[in-house]
């Protein structure tokens, strides 16, 4: 645990240094194909960094914060788009935790204070949940697999809205400028559309929205008719999605990429595509009821995720070390013992 922290602390360290070289490059390329060669090594380092780290919630973790979200943003910013780029130009303190965090400023209003408090309110509440779901797991020999599956679906959601709000509210705190919510209350979602477009991790459908479904409407909208531009680059989106997943996915287990994260993606953005398409041809004819069409929604995304996504995540026991690296946690903050995960006997496995 101890060389797993020493290499967390070194990976990072090289991160801000590689950040603070992005941001200094901007004095001396400009925008266009110059920054983005001074970038692409920046890029590249990126990617090669969360293999250092086996650990669930480090190697995860930093695999989603600069091998998915800084490359992105990094990548915007060569070609003067993005959260980084701004005139004028961001102070380094402002670029860096932007580049490499999962938040995104947003205009302040007067119900900050109270936005916090919820954030705050929120992160408690999951911290029980999860907790009450580390328990319930000491009973899965009695539980049916697809109700295991189920808890499962709960849990990331509960381990993301925690670690995201988390940053968020941390950086809050030391910056006093307002923040986005990562989540949208998802399970009120309408929709496919609604879900995946305005509910579920925003930051990261924002940069989907930008490196990958802007370039690929506007290209497409030269080839066909600019009200079915859109079709396609939901499916490019959706396949790049899946592609970073699979990256994801390979730093926590260390397994050969199966394609199944891909898979689900892929049929969940063909399911978009074609709901768009519907609701274009009906064009508001006929409305679905939220009380239908929400659990419906909802629950192909939960039978998929049963069939393709979680399949590779727990053939890499992601879960079993998720599960003892949070009881390391939960030891260390109660206790204050720096505790192996390896010799914690996690309720998965009983």
């Amino acid at each position: 645990m101890e060389g797993e922290i020493h290499n967390f602390i070194v990976i990072w360290t090289i991160v801000l240094t590689s950040l603070c070289y992005s941001h200094t490059i901007v004095k001396f390329f400009p925008n266009g194909k110059s920054r983005f060669v001074a970038i692409i090594p920046i890029v590249c380092l990126f990617f090669i960094l969360p293999l250092y780290l086996t650990s669930i919630n480090l190697g995860a973790i930093t695999s989603f914060f600069i091998a998915w979200l800084a490359t992105f943003k990094l990548i915007l910013f060569a070609f003067g788009k993005g959260p980084l780029s701004s005139i004028p130009p961001l102070s380094l303190l402002t670029f860096i935790p932007l580049a490499c965090l999962p938040i995104k400023f947003q205009t302040p209003s007067t119900n900050t204070t109270q936005r916090g408090t919820k954030s705050t309110l929120n992160v408690v509440i999951n911290i029980a949940l999860l907790a009450i779901l580390i328990w319930v797991y000491t009973f899965k020999a009695h539980l049916n697999p697809n109700i295991i599956l189920l808890l499962y679906c709960f849990h990331i959601y509960y381990s993301l809205e925690i670690i995201l709000t988390m940053v968020s509210t941390m950086v809050r705190v030391v910056s006093q400028v307002e923040l986005e919510p990562p989540f949208d209350e998802p399970y009120k979602t309408s929709s496919l559309q609604d879900f995946w477009g305005k509910r579920w991790n925003l930051m990261v459908t924002k940069l989907l929205h930008m490196t990958v479904y802007v370039p690929v409407r506007s290209m497409m909208t030269d080839k066909i008719s600019r009200k079915w531009a859109p079709l396609p680059a939901v499916i490019a989106t959706f396949f790049v999605s899946g592609l970073m997943h699979e990256l994801i996915f390979y730093n926590i287990g260390r397994l050969k990429p199966s394609g199944e994260v891909t898979c689900f993606f892929i049929i969940n953005g063909v399911a978009l595509t074609i709901e768009i398409v519907i609701k274009k041809l009906l064009n508001g004819k006929v409305l679905v009821p939220k009380i239908i069409s929400g659990p419906l929604a909802i629950g192909f995304i939960i039978l998929t995720s049963f069939w393709l996504f979680f399949p590779p995540f727990l053939r890499g026991k992601a879960e079993i070390k998720a599960c003892t690296e949070f009881i390391a946690f939960l030891e260390f903050a109660k206790y204050g013992n720096l505790v192996s995960p390896t010799n914690i006997t996690c309720p998965l496995v009983l």
